[in-house]
């Protein structure tokens, strides 16, 4: 099943270098990606990374993590440490959807996927996939996950937490999607942004079955 597409959300919580990153290495790795934004997201992608999107007119070059400065990479982040170094494979095919378009693909079960991550997914979003309404496209896609049992990775970044978000959280959690929030560890050799954005983008990348060497493993040599 790994080589069916991967869904990607952006919504509009703080956080917006993780989603970067995270569709850069998800194509490097050769998957498809499905993606959608919201306007909220679009919104913090410009305030946060000085990035404009045009949801109406998408341009896939406009979130080339190259055009932020602590992002750019120049290893593909593809390759399990303690393996030996394989051919790169083929970039992956990115395919955008408007977050009103319902007859785009992830809208429906019969599409086959292999899991979905909201990155980052705001508050909003978080609380209308715990109760099951669907506004746009985003929700509609995670709410697919949830009734096809697929992988659904929630990854807010919210600080303090209300009773309501842990509340929200615990419903998406019984309902099977895995909530991970972005918080960066710092025992794998913090030495720049970019390190502590890959932390979170490796966890994401862990869950959706994407095998990676963004940080070194705990008790790996």
């Amino acid at each position: 099943m790994n080589d069916l597409p991967l869904i990607v959300g952006v919504t509009g919580a703080s956080g917006a270098a993780y989603a970067v990153r995270l569709l850069e290495v998800l194509l490097r790795s050769g998957r498809d990606v499905h993606l959608s934004i919201s306007p909220s997201g679009a919104a913090v992608i410009e305030q946060e990374l000085g990035i404009k999107v045009d949801l109406n007119h998408f341009d896939p070059d406009s979130l080339n993590p190259e055009k932020v400065a602590f992002l750019a990479r120049p290893e593909p982040g593809a390759q399990a440490l303690g393996e030996p170094r394989q051919p790169a494979p083929s970039r992956g095919a990115l395919r955008y959807f408007h977050h009103h378009d319902f007859m785009a693909p992830m809208a429906s079960g019969s599409f086959l996927s292999g899991g979905m991550a909201l990155v980052p997914c705001s508050g909003t979003t978080l609380s209308a996939i715990a109760v099951g309404s669907a506004s746009n496209l985003i929700q509609r896609a995670a709410e697919v996950q949830l009734k096809e049992r697929r992988p659904l990775v929630l990854v807010p970044r919210e600080t303090p937490v209300s009773l309501t978000h842990i509340d929200n959280m615990r419903k998406a959690t019984e309902a099977g999607a895995v909530v991970l929030p972005a918080s960066p560890g710092w025992y794998h050799g913090v030495e720049s942004l970019a390190d502590l954005v890959d932390f979170v983008v490796a966890r994401i990348c862990d869950q959706l079955g994407v095998r990676n060497a963004l940080v070194k493993r705990w008790g790996a040599e």
